[in-house]
């Protein structure tokens, strides 16, 4: 089980490093069609502007992703605890974990359910009512990152809980 999860989190980063990286040339695409549009033609399509801004969202969140399992995030108490394989580095990753939890946990939750229960009141459910102006589409394709992006970094964290390999710092790997 411990292997299945390293594996799965492994193969979640490298599905959202691709869809990252492809989400930010939309976004650049899009943000270079507008500029042209605009300056050359004088005539921008309406649509670009959305289709860059919901693309900075899904780079952003899935950027998100990305970081937290390279490590690369704000992580807290670095300077408390330093990331050494003793109690302390245990202390301090449980600290890490704990706070993750506690942001994640209630956002998946209330993406799905709503404040006074039930489904149909949930943050995806409200979304999937309302559609955006100019593309026409739900609004849920373009939210549902937010609940995609905490799902993937919760099957992150639970591969650092399962994966024994001892934690490095930066130090320590420039050393090396």
């Amino acid at each position: 089980m411990r292997r299945f999860i390293v594996t799965l989190s492994d193969s979640l980063h490298t599905v959202a490093r691709y869809a990252t990286i492809g989400a930010l040339c939309v976004m650049f695409l899009t943000v270079m069609t507008q500029v042209l549009a605009r300056y050359v033609f004088s005539s921008p399509p309406v649509w670009t502007e959305d289709v860059a801004r919901y693309m900075m969202v899904w780079t952003g969140l899935l950027g998100a992703t990305l970081s937290f399992k390279t490590r690369t995030d704000a992580v807290l108490l670095d300077s408390v605890f330093p990331d050494r394989p003793s109690v302390l580095g245990t202390l301090a990753e449980a600290i890490r974990s704990a706070a993750i939890l506690c942001f994640t946990l209630p956002v998946l939750y209330f993406c799905f359910i709503g404040l006074r229960g039930g489904f149909a009141k949930g943050y995806l459910a409200r979304q999937a009512g309302l559609t955006a102006d100019t593309l026409g589409i739900q609004m849920v394709w373009i939210v549902s990152a937010v609940p995609l992006a905490i799902t993937v970094i919760l099957i992150h964290l639970a591969a650092r809980w399962a994966d024994d390999t001892p934690i490095t710092t930066k130090s320590e790997t420039e050393i090396q």
